[in-house]
């Protein structure tokens, strides 16, 4: 199969960019694939691609390009197709209306993938019939706002599938955007390279971008608790973001210096939550749960709050972690301290979190995406395809509870299980 994923900038970094860098890397080899970054601004990428991935650029950004992108006049004009309401929507202009148009129009491929609401309109608007085409969430629908929203419901119609990240945003894309095909697939996490935690180090850990979603003012109050009860632990945070200054200010008005810590961003979080013995997700909303997933990866038990809308498929409750209502700071307190004052129930969560992670292996979540892929090569193929596509589209439903049979939990969920039989 020949498949092709057309990102913003294929050279930053993002939660974005490195999921569609493990999904590609699992799918190359068997499967000839393409990476198409509208967007070059640095010489290397940050992310390693599998080698046999081709990997091409669209528009040239770095200071020493040719000046021909620079100084095209359409970059002057904004774009009639990449929506307004997306908020990359500045770095598009008339000149990348023509570049993406000739690339999906000129594309080799059976299936194309969009991974930003603004690129998955322009494959709804210009890539041709010939390829299936798959416009990929990485938020939720309810994170975007009422114009976009209303862009996207214009567009997505005409695509032959949509796929988010769990089953809780694909019953709203359902519900928001009758005629959509939907599936739901969670994101791959690769196992760590490190050795799992043995979840006996006195450390709570927490890791992401430092803003206002995550309330990691909720988790430091919270540690405060913690503290009291038991000052062998301390927490560490992981990330950067416009937050820190206020986080920093907080730990010391509750003086917690000695016991919580702004680590920064790291390049390898994987050793980093190893050390540990709990994550910690305090999170009002989540998209999916990477970090989750990354934390269980590393065989620790989390406590997370039960927000809208990923934590809850990801964590059993009682066996790989405890959910907890968003903003609560006492139940979080309570929640920690539960699992730090039970070595062996945490040890055991820890275990079952790191056999439960497995059903979120890449080669797992390709595969997923493949028989979404075959199924709609032969909806294709069958005769009278055309004009059946309207009437299939609200078919999505089914198609969806057909490939979401093996969801997240599925044999990981049996083997843990049986570990804590």
């Amino acid at each position: 199969m020949r498949i092709a994923f057309l990102l913003n900038n294929a050279y930053g970094i993002g939660g974005t960019i490195r999921t569609v860098c493990t999904l590609a890397g699992r799918l190359a080899g068997p499967h000839q694939v393409e990476v198409v970054s509208v967007f070059r601004d640095r010489d290397e990428p940050h992310f390693t691609y599998h080698p046999q991935i081709r990997l091409r650029y669209l528009a040239d950004l770095r200071p020493d390009s040719p000046a021909g992108v620079r100084d095209d006049p359409r970059r002057q004009r904004p774009s009639a197709i990449f929506p307004a309401s997306d908020r990359r929507h500045a770095m598009y202009s008339a000149l990348t209306d023509g570049l993406i148009g000739d690339c999906l129009t000129s594309l080799d491929t059976d299936v194309v993938i969009g991974t930003r609401p603004g690129l998955n309109v322009h494959l709804a608007r210009q890539a041709p019939r010939r390829l299936v085409r798959v416009a990929q969430e990485h938020l939720t629908l309810d994170t975007h706002s009422t114009r976009l929203v209303l862009a996207l419901r214009r567009s997505y119609p005409g695509l032959d599938a949509v796929t988010t990240t769990t089953r809780a945003d694909a019953a709203v894309y359902r519900r928001r955007m009758p005629g959509t095909r939907v599936v739901a697939i969670p994101n791959g996490v690769p196992a760590v390279t490190t050795p799992p935690s043995d979840c006996t180090a006195p450390v709570v850990v927490a890791a992401g971008r430092l803003t206002e979603a995550k309330r990691y003012d909720d988790l430091i109050r919270a540690f405060a608790g913690v503290r009291a009860a038991r000052p062998d632990w301390t927490l560490r945070l992981y990330g950067s973001g416009e937050r820190r200054a206020s986080l920093a200010a907080l730990i010391t008005e509750l003086g917690l210096g000695d016991h919580v810590t702004l680590m920064g961003a790291v390049a390898d979080l994987e050793p980093e939550l190893a050390k540990a013995s709990l994550l910690a997700v305090t999170s009002t909303t989540e998209s999916f749960g990477m970090t989750v997933v990354e934390g269980m990866r590393a065989g620790l038990p989390v406590v997370s709050t039960d927000c809208p809308l990923g934590p809850r498929e990801i964590i059993r409750h009682g066996v790989t972690g405890l959910l907890v209502p968003p903003r609560d700071t006492a139940a979080i307190t309570a929640a920690l301290l539960t699992l730090i004052e039970d070595d062996d129930r945490r040890r055991r969560m820890g275990q079952a979190a790191l056999t439960a992670a497995g059903a979120y292996d890449p080669a797992l979540i390709a595969e997923r995406h493949l028989r979404l892929f075959r199924a709609l090569l032969a909806e294709r193929a069958r005769p009278g395809h055309r004009a059946r596509a309207g009437l299939y589209a609200g078919a999505g439903r089914g198609l969806g509870a057909v490939l979401s049979a093996a969801d997240t939990a599925g044999a990981a969920v049996r083997n843990v299980r049986r570990h804590i039989a």
